[in-house]
């Protein structure tokens, strides 16, 4: 025990130069986690819409001190150092949203990827993070509202700094009477009240999340087609889909996305679905969608295939992330400034004459049926791992030559 306290806190005072310089441009993001009790189907839910400065996310396969793991991760980190979202091999998946109020600035937030990493790394359960966490007060530097979930069906969020800690628990009545918790970047714990931010999204998702629970359809269809999609601002009123105006051809329609949970600034969404038996840890899903939530779908993959398909991954960048920004440069066709915030909601009403998101929910529904299929299928019987490696590469491959297809004008600039 003592040689590992040693090991922790070397691992979580060292800071680098390099990354705080390269790496650190702190973003929202909006996050949500869902007990089983509140989703139609028993089975816990953990969301991320991943706001940052690098836009090329992809996804790796790593091997653990404990347990292996797959995760998402900024192309540019060569040799993955920093976790954003991941799930591994024993069903605990985490994820979190940047906190400053929680932190003493950017540098006390440091290691938020370390500690994921960490924690996918030697953790089983959320009671594991919670030993991981107590283990490591004093030593983390970081400022998170950290996401996860487990195969136990436990569904929590814990506001952390460096030194403490708040649990949030989706199972509690009195935390979440409707039996979700809601984050964007600010902690309900963090004595500066008005240190964080993401206001608006969190007024936008809480009464998405309201009107989806009473009608009893909170699940992750709901949040990766329409939550993770939204653009609606209601502080200034914008309605951008349900607006006449868009629908005039003669004249493009812009709206900025800055306060939206879908952000010119977002970059991924992983979306965690659960299991409700924890011997059956192999069917929880990690969904992964590359880009800009109105531009891209999103895959299933699943840590007991060990390994992630080519096109989410790929030498460089992920294939299916760059066709994304492709699709997201043809949307916000000036990159000047912060003229780089506005979308052409007229190119997303009209394209081809259909529509962008029309276009996107094809497919996306199609993968949705054979994967629920798959799953069904499975929970009979434990797949062997080459099965779930030639599903989750049907997916994906089958979802990017979709794409192709149906954005035929779409190119990936050289």
């Amino acid at each position: 025990m003592k040689a590992r306290n040693i090991f922790l806190k070397h691992v979580f005072m060292f800071i680098s130069g390099l990354l705080i310089l390269g790496q650190l441009t702190i973003f929202p993001c909006t996050v949500a986690v869902v007990s089983g009790k509140a989703t139609p189907d028993g089975r816990p839910l953990m969301w991320k819409n991943r706001d940052t400065s690098g836009l090329d996310n992809k996804m790796i396969y790593l091997k653990g001190e404990k347990y292996d793991f797959i995760g998402l991760i900024d192309a540019r980190d060569k040799k993955p150092e920093n976790i954003w979202a991941g799930i591994n091999t024993k069903g605990f998946a985490i994820m979190n949203s940047a906190s400053r109020d929680l932190s003493n600035g950017e540098t006390g937030m440091i290691n938020n990827g370390r500690f994921m990493k960490l924690a996918l790394s030697e953790c089983a359960s959320v009671s594991d993070f919670e030993n991981l966490l107590n283990l490591t007060n004093g030593n983390r530097n970081v400022g998170a509202n950290f996401g996860v979930i487990d195969a136990d069906g436990n569904a929590c969020f814990y506001e952390t700094s460096n030194s403490t800690f708040k649990k949030f628990d989706s199972k509690d009545p009195k935390v979440a009477p409707q039996g979700y918790i809601i984050r964007t970047n600010y902690a309900f714990s963090a004595p500066v009240k008005d240190g964080g931010g993401g206001y608006i999204r969190f007024e936008r998702a809480s009464k998405l999340f309201q009107e989806a629970s009473a009608e009893e359809r909170l699940d992750y269809k709901f949040i990766l087609q329409a939550a993770a999609r939204d653009l609606v601002n209601e502080k200034l009123n914008s309605f951008p889909l349900t607006d006449p105006k868009v629908y005039d051809s003669s004249s493009p329609v812009y709206i900025n996305t800055n306060d939206r949970i879908n952000r010119n600034s977002t970059a991924s969404v992983a979306l965690f679905h659960g299991v409700s038996d924890p011997k059956k840890a192999y069917l929880a899903t990690m969904w992964i969608l590359l880009g800009q939530p109105v531009c891209s779908v999103a895959v299933p993959l699943w840590a007991h295939a060990a390994t992630v398909p080519e096109v989410l991954a790929g030498p460089e960048t992920a294939p299916l992330n760059d066709f994304s920004r492709a699709i997201a440069s043809y949307l916000y066709p000036d990159q000047r400034g912060n003229l780089k915030q506005y979308m052409n909601v007229s190119r997303l009403i009209h394209y081809g004459g259909e529509g962008v998101l029309s276009r996107l929910s094809k497919i996306e529904d199609k993968i949705f049926a054979e994967t629920e299929m798959k799953l069904k299928e499975w929970e009979k019987k434990k797949p062997a791992k080459q099965d779930v490696v030639d599903f989750q590469e049907k997916m994906a491959t089958g979802i990017y030559k979709a794409l192709k297809s149906s954005f035929p004008d779409i190119k990936i600039p050289d």
